[in-house]
């Protein structure tokens, strides 16, 4: 079972490619995730969907990208042909990521006209003589969007994706490229970790790594959105803070040498679909200035790593993370662990409050 992911600007061609593309790989279906976003405002009220400007910007939308197409390939097996536009590169992580979460590899193969021919081709679109405004609004939409199109194509798409330029290519011509790179191997599988989703309460350690300013090493990961500190999920049988190091050596480079002091131990409530457990995290103390110069980022895992005073951490973490990271750093300063349910110590005032 396999994702072929057609990626593009609004108007590249791409549900016409992958139409054809389902007749050349055998054993191919096409999913369309434009569906489910229509499908939205039959599930969700209208002031929640007025809170956004794209579906995409809805996590509902998201799950449901990942749970349908691991539904259809669990009925269908074989190969699942998905032409969607995906600009925002933590949007791509999360889908990608859940996929590779249920062993479900992703090729990803981009449609890249030259923006001049994308942009006749968007002109070119004919308007339904019983609706003459019909297209209007989505050919301004596609307009509005090629500006962030290049925007990614410079900052992340283009190194993400295997390029089709489809500039001088019929729809047809163009799947015949693709399905020739996807079966010679052309095309590589996405190139991200592959977690496998609890299944029940888990827990989870982390590392606290400071610099000389005291600030916060904080790593991005590739197959889920927001920043997150090193650390990882215990495995059976094995002490956490002894999985904070290893995950820390993993993901860093970094050797720790003395076992970290612990700083908060969270209870994080079950939240469906997640399964919520205990979440700790240990001070690993301050990095020399040589061990900084020698952090790596092996393997797929992690796409980069900065460290972060505790205001901007704020802007690059997830609230619950941030949340743990403000109780942990307290901790810290009065050298006492803390328990935590949901974020929250017991019987403790807020920091700030």
């Amino acid at each position: 079972m396999t994702v072929v992911w057609i990626n593009g600007a609004f108007g590249a061609g791409k549900t016409s490619t992958a139409r054809e593309l389902i007749e050349l790989i055998p054993n191919s279906t096409l999913f369309d995730p434009e569906v489910i976003g229509a499908g939205l405002p039959q599930l969700l009220p209208a002031k929640h969907l007025a809170e956004v400007g794209d579906f995409q910007d809805l996590p509902i939308w998201r799950r449901l990208v990942i749970d349908t197409a691991a539904a259809l390939l669990a009925e269908l097996g074989g190969t699942l042909v998905v032409p969607m536009t995906l600009l925002r590169q933590e949007y791509r992580d999360e889908i990608f990521g859940g996929l590779a979460a249920r062993r479900i590899p992703v090729r990803h193969v981009l449609l890249a006209p030259a923006e001049t021919i994308l942009r006749r081709r968007i002109a070119a679109r004919e308007v339904p003589a019983d609706l003459p405004d019909g297209e209007l609004r989505p050919r301004g939409w596609a307009y509005d969007h090629i500006e962030p199109y290049r925007a990614a194509l410079t900052s992340w798409l283009a190194a993400d994706a295997h390029l089709v330029d489809t500039g001088a290519l019929t729809a047809r011509e163009a799947a015949v490229r693709i399905a020739e790179a996807v079966s010679t191997g052309v095309v590589p599988v996405c190139d991200i970790v592959q977690t496998p989703e609890p299944t029940a309460e888990t827990q989870a350690a982390g590392v606290l790594l400071f610099d000389g300013q005291d600030r916060v090493l904080l790593v991005d990961p590739t197959y889920k959105p927001g920043w997150e500190f090193p650390g990882g999920v215990v495995e059976r049988g094995e002490a956490p803070a002894r999985a904070g190091m290893r995950e820390v050596e993993e993901e860093t480079g970094i050797r720790l040498t003395e076992v970290p002091r612990l700083l908060v131990v969270d209870w994080e409530p079950p939240k469906p679909p997640g399964y919520g457990g205990l979440r700790l995290l240990f001070d690993g103390g301050r990095l020399d200035p040589a061990t900084v110069e020698g952090l790596l980022l092996p393997g797929p895992e992690l796409r980069a790593w900065r460290f972060a005073t505790e205001e901007e951490a704020a802007t690059l973490l997830p609230p619950v993370r941030y949340t743990r990271l403000r109780w942990a750093l307290r901790a810290r300063e009065r050298g006492a662990a803390l328990y935590l349910e949901a974020g929250e110590p017991v019987g403790e005032t807020p920091p700030g409050a």
